[in-house]
């Protein structure tokens, strides 16, 4: 599985810059560049809610198994992601379409 580094702290999932899934899914059926993926697991953190730290830090993990719908994507082999390392990235996102996987790298021709 490949090492996953988030920075969409708006994401209830984040938890100090890794994501708490076990599994992500990547959109982006017809990308060809970063800006056209997406994190599709993106919950918005809402005003408020109660995240309990230390439950959170133990199930955080810098591993996730990624479904990758990214298909001109280099590192995907069969909606799977290959990559070492992805990074997504939206600070301030609000829905899904405000992240993106950063490591997209398209093999278009």
């Amino acid at each position: 599985m490949p090492e996953l580094k988030c920075t969409v702290q708006t994401c209830v999932h984040n938890q100090q810059y890794l994501c708490d899934l076990d599994k992500i899914q990547v959109g982006g059926e017809n990308a060809k560049n970063p800006q056209e993926t997406c994190c599709d697991s993106f919950q918005e953190r809402k005003e408020g809610s109660y995240v309990n730290s230390m439950n959170s830090m133990n199930e955080a993990s810098d591993r996730s198994a990624i479904d990758c719908k990214a298909t001109n994507c280099m590192y995907n082999e069969q909606c799977k992601c290959h990559a070492g390392k992805i990074s997504v990235e939206g600070g301030s996102a609000s829905s899904s379409d405000g992240t993106e996987c950063a490591t997209f790298q398209c093999h278009c021709g």
